[in-house]
């Protein structure tokens, strides 16, 4: 858990998300993160986590980490945080998410299903669920780096096979040829 999401969260806690006026701060014109960053949903798991662990309740936790999500993600608790903040039942709330194709999404909402009716601390199980999400881009960039190194031993060894031939090889036949010839064995 990082430091800036434990202070985040600590502060949301002790406003109440509130200013000084008594004005809710929304913030709508601060940028979603890329959806090609593969530690996207990680982060955004993360910050959802480190609210849940410092005692925040479902709802409002999820407020808080939702507007910097990705948008799968961000859809997800946004929807969830308005049914859960009408009063709607946990498990239902999570559940009409269910389906959005992103495997640590779909994640998220049996992990939530599964706490609203056990009654299981959901927070532990997010923060495993990042941590999780952060070795699966580990993994899709080892990956992707081992794809490309193959990719570029084909080029490479098409570039590089005839010149070891030509300047490595063929001489060496070549004056052991003419060494045979010389000797008078051939």
């Amino acid at each position: 858990m990082s430091l800036a999401a434990v202070l985040l969260a600590l502060a949301v806690l002790l406003t109440g998300g509130r200013t000084r006026a008594g004005v809710r701060v929304v913030r709508t014109d601060a940028p979603a993160p890329p959806a090609e960053d593969p530690l996207a949903v990680a982060s955004s798991l993360g910050v959802f986590a480190a609210c849940l662990s410092s005692g925040m309740a479902v709802a409002a936790a999820a407020r808080a980490s939702a507007p910097h999500s990705p948008r799968p993600l961000a859809d997800v608790l946004e929807r969830a945080a308005d049914l859960l903040a009408l009063g709607g039942d946990p498990a239902s709330a999570w559940s009409t998410a269910a389906g959005t194709g992103d495997e640590h999404v779909d994640a998220l909402c049996r992990l939530a299903r599964r706490s609203a009716t056990s009654g299981v601390a959901l927070a532990q199980a997010v923060s495993e669920l990042a941590d999780q999400s952060r070795l699966d881009a580990a993994d899709a960039a080892r990956a992707s780096a081992e794809r490309a190194s193959v990719l570029i031993a084909g080029p490479l060894g098409v570039c590089h096979l005839p010149a070891f031939v030509c300047l490595g090889v063929v001489p060496v036949v070549v004056g052991l040829a003419g060494d045979v010839v010389r000797s008078g064995v051939w």
